[in-house]
């Protein structure tokens, strides 16, 4: 019977990475120089997290949240965010219509959030009452209208962008909006050679249609898996204490910690850590998450949820800086 249940583990991981790696060679098709982008994405949609992607227009966002939702076969809505929009022009309203019989009542019509996949464009650009709209979908994955609950589509990953150079006009996102994201992702600019592979695909002959990998079944199987994959309790003591070594206060903090940091990671980036390196151990094919999956993560998962004090931006000293002492600094057994 064990040996039974061990070999049917192993072969609903060896599918999983099957489909993973037959992804990214369909996304590759037509998306070009951010093939890491691709892996955290999905592996974020895998967890059940969401992503915060930062980075200059034109950089190919939602070209490749389109196509990842297409590939998938999962629902794509795209919210465009600007100060005048409003909370129910994101989760949607009671309309008043005639049912059958003639008689008047209110007939519940969903917003764009009810998607799989739901790009919310430029968040920073509204109002934290709208942005606030997506705290509950984020981390309940309901909508409450009108004192009814309505629950969204499983899987559900919301992916928000905004510019980092471009402030004028924007909203800081509150830190428990921030918290919610599983991942904040930078979109680098492409290289010479990825330009002009860009240039190829898009100024001659039309895109071209991609196939078909998975569904939303076969997601939320991959999810399963990811959750059945082990972790030494070494491994994850590893992370619990990179975790705390981001707080000024806590038990083994690094010097830069001590002196840059007002608040370090909440539970929820010890979370994303050990969650992200089971998907990373998953994809990969390996049968357990090693000390370097907890540290590839590190930074996606953390340079977030860390709060930098004054005397940190007066120095020009970013969360990824720090970040990466904490990993220096930190050994892998006490």
């Amino acid at each position: 019977m064990i040996v039974e249940a061990l070999r049917e583990i192993r072969e609903r991981m060896e599918r999983a990475r099957s489909a993973f790696e037959e992804l990214k060679r369909e996304m590759g098709r037509v998306v070009v120089g951010h093939e890491e982008l691709v892996e955290h994405v999905f592996a974020a949609l895998v967890c059940g997290g969401h992503c915060l992607l930062e980075g200059v227009p034109g950089l190919g966002k939602t070209l490749m949240v389109r196509s990842l939702g297409e590939v998938l076969n999962l629902t794509f809505s795209r919210i465009q965010f600007t100060p005048d929009l409003m909370p129910a022009d994101i989760t949607g309203t009671n309309v008043l219509t005639d049912d059958p019989s003639g008689k008047r009542v209110f007939d519940f019509q969903g917003g764009p959030i009810f998607a799989h996949i739901v790009l919310a464009d430029e968040i920073n650009r509204a109002t934290p009452k709208t942005q606030s709209a997506l705290l509950e979908a984020m981390q309940e994955q309901t909508v409450t209208v009108g004192g009814k609950v309505h629950r969204l589509q499983s899987p559900f990953i919301v992916l928000a962008t905004q510019n980092p150079i471009e402030m004028e006009g924007t909203y800081p996102l509150p830190e428990a909006q921030i918290d919610r994201f599983f991942f904040k992702l930078l979109v680098r600019f492409p290289s010479r050679e990825e330009l002009g592979k860009i240039a190829d695909l898009t100024t001659s002959s039309p895109p071209p249609s991609l196939k078909k990998v998975l569904d939303a079944e076969g997601v939320l199987k991959i999810r399963e898996c990811v959750r059945e994959v082990p972790m030494a309790e070494a491994v994850k003591d590893y992370a619990v204490r990179l975790v705390l070594a981001t707080h000024p206060q806590g038990d083994g903090t690094v010097l830069t910690a001590k002196r840059f940091i007002l608040y370090g990671s909440s539970p929820r980036g010890l979370q994303s850590l050990i969650l992200a390196a089971k998907a990373r151990s998953l994809l990969s094919g390996r049968p357990n998450v090693s000390f370097e999956d907890i540290r590839a993560p590190l930074l996606s998962s953390l340079r977030h949820r860390i709060i930098l004090n004054l005397e940190a931006e007066a120095e020009g000293v970013t969360p990824e800086k720090i970040l990466q002492e904490v990993v220096e600094r930190v050994p892998e057994v006490l």
